[in-house]
């Protein structure tokens, strides 16, 4: 088994878990999102935090990979993600829908690469979707973030968490 496939399992769970993560968290946004308050706040903030730990366990299975690299990237722009959206849930809507428009811009960037990179194990056209997709829908984010809206936020991880379950069950099929 080479050091490709021997990943594909333990991604395979993991984007399994980054699914459901992404579907509690966005129920829960939504229903929180009118304003900016404790809960949001924390969910906000939660969700990048999330995506660090979900990259060094990713990292871990994938160190002699060529994807490596990508993920200590997004280890640190998602904690960076993080700290800004720690300081802009105390100034409004607009103020987080900027810093997370410019993550999911950077994230989103450095996910396509991620998945083109593991192209040959399988499962990752879900993931270069999402990593493109991520890209724009941050620009819309940031440009759009006078009028926007918390909930927009939701459908966003949820679009995302639905790319992670497609690209676990393809991995599942490419394992077979």
């Amino acid at each position: 088994m080479t050091t490709t496939t021997a990943a594909a399992p333990a991604l395979r769970r993991l984007y399994f878990v980054r699914f459901g993560f992404a579907l509690v968290w966005a129920v829960a946004l939504f229903l929180t999102a009118a304003s900016v308050g404790p809960v949001s706040a924390t969910l906000l903030v939660l969700y990048p935090l999330f995506d660090v730990g979900a990259a060094v366990v990713d990292a871990r299975s994938s160190r002699a990979g060529r994807s490596a690299p990508g993920l200590y990237v997004n280890i640190v722009i998602s904690g960076l993600a993080a700290a800004g959206l720690a300081f802009a849930v105390t100034s409004g809507i607009p103020a987080v829908l900027r810093v997370w428009g410019v993550w999911a811009v950077t994230a989103g960037v450095v996910q396509l690469v991620v998945a083109l990179r593991r192209r040959a194990l399988g499962g990752q056209w879900p993931m270069i979707t999402s990593g493109a997709i991520s890209t724009l829908a941050g620009a819309a984010f940031f440009l759009q973030a006078a009028d926007g809206s918390l909930r927009n936020l939701a459908g966003y991880a949820l679009l995302g968490g639905v790319f992670f379950l497609v690209s676990a069950l393809r991995l599942g099929r490419a394992a077979a």
